[in-house]
């Protein structure tokens, strides 16, 4: 009876392994917004790393989280680094793309509460006098990640974080 429980059990392992690896290997959260500015106005909040503490949702979600800045004060090499509660974790952030009014790379790496590396994006289009801002981030899942993704959605997660700091950022940009 002990065997036939234990190879039963065995199955169901392996079975669980098997469908957390045909699971995709990357994931990817895109929100977008519309805001009643003009692009260059918008990329300035994203560009330079400082701004980011006035409409960051991970600001609100720890306004006692520690920040440091490295190299140019915005674009292309800028860097924070954070450290925070649970909620926020601890990372760094590389701005390694930078054109202005259009498209903002980044890349993301997370220590705490686990590691990875994604990369975000944040793209900007100008029509008459409205800019359109999609942020995005994507990476790669292992199989740890695949089998945390069967219990959390990454768009569910993440996503809200994305529309709240948009909804932010359209109140600074828009007065």
């Amino acid at each position: 009876m002990l065997v036939k429980i234990l190879i039963a059990v065995v199955i169901v392992v392996l079975g669980l392994a098997a469908y957390i690896a045909t699971r995709p290997g990357e994931f990817q959260v895109v929100r977008s917004a519309t805001f009643a500015a003009p692009a260059p106005a918008v990329f300035a909040q994203v560009n330079e790393l400082k701004k980011w503490e006035a409409w960051s949702p991970w600001a609100k979600k720890d306004p006692q989280m520690k920040q440091s800045y490295e190299g140019p004060a915005a674009g292309a090499g800028a860097v924070t680094s954070w450290v925070g509660n649970k909620d926020v974790g601890e990372g760094r952030m590389t701005i390694v793309e930078s054109r202005p009014a259009e498209r903002i790379r980044i890349k993301l790496e997370f220590f705490k509460p686990f590691a990875a590396t994604n990369s975000g994006e944040f793209s900007f289009k100008e029509e008459g006098g409205r800019t359109a801002v999609t942020w995005s981030m994507r990476g790669q899942n292992n199989f740890i990640g695949k089998a945390m993704c069967l219990l959390f959605d990454m768009d569910k997660m993440v996503g809200g974080d994305f529309e709240a700091g948009l909804a932010s950022m359209k109140t600074i940009v828009e007065k």
